[in-house]
């Protein structure tokens, strides 16, 4: 960060009288400054204080808009509550038109004021944010996709800019580096987002000039982190979140650590109790499969600030996953519970978790929880939620699953929470070390040998298949692959039998793949990965699996991007 975060840090109710005292006019630099020192106080876990620092402005300063809206963006992403998003999306429209009343009025001349460009910049960073919340409700891609014109503003906004930060006319102003930051930050954004779309979606949106680039994304976001500007901590986080989440939900789970690392490290040793990055810190740990040491860094986040409690339970989400792994299923239980009672995102699936935990017990153990798994499974359908019309993928995927538990003799799910980490890509966790594999494989040759002792039912065939593709995955990360082999084309010799559970087909047929090319079968891995795009629809989690089918051919064929290869342009 820079010099201006040590800069005057008045009580909130002195704010806008020493903003005025300074200046009367709505000035860059001190504008610029100003944010920085609001971004500052944000990082050290002072939240209330620095939204009142940017509240007084938010009507009349493009960038105390836009860092506002930001920050409810931020709340919104970690809470998921409806009317975070809807307020989100509200300030971040407000901050759009601000930024509107400061851009260039004649589209006749081909030159620009420094405030003009910043105006453009922030303007196009206004779209980018509201077409994110759309993906937040959403992970098809179709309503971000709908939203088209702002997204298309947005992209030709930044590719324009980047234009113009290239040609020989264009003369530095005092404000440069911020504005610089702010173009990376964008060209950085769509290039990585594009480039790790399914084929289908990318289609659409070739057709209206799009294309990314994964490789000059993430150049562009590691040179705005770089530098000392007011973007710098947005193309960090966006990095981090790449290389910690996106990575793993949407791809293969190769995200980068060591870059990870490397990028939170400044950030820790400045803001040691900043809640941002001790919550990345922990997730960096979790997918080292370093799970005591996450769980550590995690309960420090907690502990840290009491303010947004939305840090506490992004913790519990990931706290919940690493007893997951560790097959602690009462800690796994309390947190699941925690966040059935605190956070609104999804009710649905909180109560499935809770359920799934307590199904890995003994009847004894669930008593002291005054709770049962049967009750908390039928509940779980009534539970069902629509953000912004739109039902959450985990939601519907955890509605079907509990179905079973609404006959009068209900047939009980094999592995629940085993099957739910498959969901959350959990494996490439647990696959970094031995011990947490083996314990995994012994829980589901148990859930075996159970299936084997039952009567045969009309869901044995997918209960048989989910069981394979699990003990598959595990085998793999210890090394038998030939078993793994196996047991993913049990799978497929079953296609036809499978009654509900259609995804397992498509998602053995991309780990299967997956398996090829560890082994240097390429043009094997390619014609798996192929069928299991092409062959399927219209099966659970289908968004979510298809991105992970892209991330690997992108994989096999030796490609970063999805569009045209053009490293020097966006």
């Amino acid at each position: 960060m820079s010099k201006h975060f040590q800069q005057f840090s008045p009580t909130s109710s002195t704010f806008c009288l020493f903003w005025f005292s300074r200046c009367s006019r709505s000035d860059l630099s001190l504008a610029l400054e100003d944010c920085m020192a609001a971004l500052d106080l944000f990082l050290r876990n002072d939240f209330e204080e620095a939204q009142a620092r940017l509240r007084c402005r938010t009507k009349d300063s493009m960038y105390h808009a836009l860092t506002y809206a930001t920050i409810l963006e931020m709340q919104a992403m970690m809470t998921f509550d409806p009317q975070h998003i809807l307020a989100a999306g509200n300030t971040m429209k407000e901050a759009q038109a601000i930024c509107q009343r400061h851009r260039k009025k004649s589209s006749f001349s081909k030159s620009f004021t420094e405030e003009e460009l910043h105006a453009e910049v922030c303007y196009a960073e206004c779209l980018l944010q509201r077409a994110a919340l759309t993906f937040l409700q959403d992970e098809n891609m179709i309503s971000f996709i709908k939203g088209g014109i702002k997204v298309r503003n947005s992209y030709q906004t930044y590719k324009e800019l980047h234009t113009v930060l290239q040609s020989a006319g264009y003369s530095h102003g005092d404000n440069h580096g911020h504005f610089e930051g702010g173009v990376k930050l964008g060209v950085g954004a769509f290039n990585l987002m594009i480039s790790m779309l399914p084929t289908r979606t990318l289609k659409l949106l070739e057709f209206v000039g799009f294309s990314g680039n994964k490789e000059f994304g993430l150049q562009q976001l590691q040179e705005g982190s770089a530098e000392s500007t007011f973007r710098s901590f947005l193309c960090n986080m966006l990095l981090l979140c790449y290389h910690t989440f996106m990575s793993f939900i949407l791809g293969t789970g190769e995200g980068d650590v060591e870059d990870a690392e490397k990028l939170l490290q400044p950030y820790l040793k400045k803001y040691p109790k900043g809640s941002i990055f001790l919550f990345f810190a922990g997730r960096i740990e979790e997918i080292k499969g370093n799970l005591d040491a996450a769980i550590k860094r995690f309960e420090e986040c907690c502990e840290a600030q009491q303010q947004w409690k939305q840090f506490h339970h992004m913790c519990y989400w990931e706290l919940m996953w690493c007893f997951t792994y560790k097959r602690h299923w009462k800690m796994a239980y309390f947190y699941a519970d925690l966040l059935s009672k605190e956070n609104s995102w999804s009710k649905a699936t909180y109560a499935y978790m809770k359920a799934a935990y307590l199904s890995m017990l003994t009847k004894d153990d669930c008593l002291t929880f005054g709770e049962s798994a049967l009750t908390l499974f039928r509940q779980v359908p009534a539970l069902k939620q629509k953000i912004a019309g739109k039902s959450l993928p985990t939601e519907k995927f955890a509605i079907r699953k509990a179905r079973r538990y609404l006959a009068e003799n209900p047939i009980p799910l094999p592995a629940p929470p085993l099957e739910m980490m498959y969901i959350w890509n959990g494996y490439t966790v647990i696959g970094k070390h031995k011990d947490l594999t083996e314990g995994m494989l012994k829980t589901l040759d148990e859930a075996q040998a159970k299936l084997d002792s039952s009567p045969r039912t009309e869901f044995s065939i997918d209960d048989q298949c989910l069981l394979s593709l699990l003990k598959g995955l595990c085998l793999k990360h210890l090394g038998h692959q030939e078993e793994a082999e196996h047991y993913f084309t049990l799978v497929l010799c079953n296609e036809t039998q499978i009654k509900y559970d259609h995804y397992l087909v498509p998602n053995a047929l991309l780990e299967h793949g997956l398996l090829c090319l560890e082994q240097g079968r390429k043009d094997e891995a390619i014609k798996l990965l192929e069928a299991a795009k092409q062959n399927y629809k219209n099966y659970s989690m289908e968004s979510r699996t298809h991105f992970r089918i892209q991330a690997a051919l992108h994989k096999a064929k030796g490609t970063g991007e999805n569009g045209v290869h053009v490293p020097s342009s966006p």
